[in-house]
């Protein structure tokens, strides 16, 4: 018999990530579904953040809330470390799953997850919340419309100052950690999206913390063509989410291409002329909400899928290998 989706999709999460109160709960919200249960390994630290942030029941263990019948989809904002084996559990049990970018901590990791999503068949996403974003369907838009000519060129940063740095999951290697694999994975996405390609050369140098972690990197990748994406990314000075995309007749500025808020702007770029702003923010409040929406409808039967793991995740898993391999030959 098939399994009947309610109307209002029924989220589980695991764990108690910052993401997850900062970011997913209002997207949820807004998109009209219900954070139903929360998972930990820690019963009563589960049962007060649910209640202080409305999620409806607590489970005990991941595997628990991975097999209620009650939950329709799975957000999964775990270490990155940990992606792999409790995606395939959930993959596995036929949970549709949004997981934190990045897929896994490594290229192997992602291979072995991505052929899990395939042999099953259950709809997996990659966190990159912003293919789905207004801000990114309206650049699109002007460079199929060829306003800036060609896209030749992408500069992206994505950097933060990181508050208490020896005790956050960010820094550890043995969890996957880096700047690289946090925030280097934007402007990677951003650019085999925007390029529809994926690279062939790659080359990049990183500082690195004693634990063997890199606290900020800089990297270079070649698309077909002669295109290239320029990335910097790191966890040593202010916020600072800037992309340029630079094409034969002009350039598109975006203030924060990732997660865009109210104070967020792109502007077009032509020689001879003044730039011409444009709001980022789009019909939703929280950057999370569309492609929430999304899944959603997909889950729903509604929409048909876009942006699945299955055919988004390798090609960014490669770049990211490829230039975590060249730091390291340089350090």
């Amino acid at each position: 018999m098939m399994r009947q989706v309610p109307d209002q999709t029924r989220w589980g999460i695991l764990g108690t990530a910052r993401i997850v109160r900062r970011a997913f709960l209002p997207a949820v919200a807004e998109a009209g579904g219900v954070a139903a249960v929360v998972a930990s390994r820690d019963g009563d630290r589960a049962v007060r953040w649910a209640h202080d942030n409305g999620v409806g029941r607590v489970a005990v263990g991941y595997q628990r809330l991975i097999e209620d019948p009650d939950v329709d989809a799975l957000y999964i904002p775990l270490p990155n470390a940990l992606h792999a084996e409790w995606t395939i559990k959930a993959l596995q049990a036929g949970k549709p799953v949004l997981c934190e970018k990045p897929l896994t901590g490594s290229l192997a990791g992602t291979e072995r997850v991505l052929a899990v999503a395939r042999q099953t068949g259950t709809l997996l996403w990659e966190a990159f919340v912003f293919p789905f974003h207004d801000q990114m369907r309206r650049v699109r838009d002007l460079l199929a419309a060829g306003t800036i000519g060609e896209l030749r060129e992408i500069q992206s940063n994505y950097h933060f100052p990181l508050s208490s740095p020896g005790s956050n999951i960010r820094m550890s290697a043995e969890l996957a950690g880096g700047a690289l694999n946090d925030i280097g994975s934007y402007p990677v996405w951003l650019a085999r999206h925007l390029f529809g390609a994926e690279h062939h050369t790659a080359s990049a140098s990183a500082i690195w913390d004693p634990g063997g972690v890199d606290v900020a990197t800089w990297g270079y990748l070649g698309f077909p063509g002669g295109r290239k994406l320029l990335l910097s990314c790191g966890f040593r000075r202010a916020e600072d989410t800037f992309s340029r995309l630079l094409g034969t007749e002009g350039q598109i500025h975006l203030s924060n291409g990732f997660h865009p808020g109210a104070t967020d702007r792109f502007e077009v770029w032509l020689p001879g002329r003044a730039p011409v702003t444009h709001p980022a923010a789009g019909p939703n409040q929280h950057s999370f909400t569309p492609a929430i929406q999304h899944i959603q409808a997909a889950i729903q039967g509604r929409e048909a899928p876009r942006e699945l793991a299955v055919d988004t995740s390798l090609g960014s898993a490669r770049a990211l290998a490829d230039l975590a391999a060249s730091a390291h030959e340089r350090s």
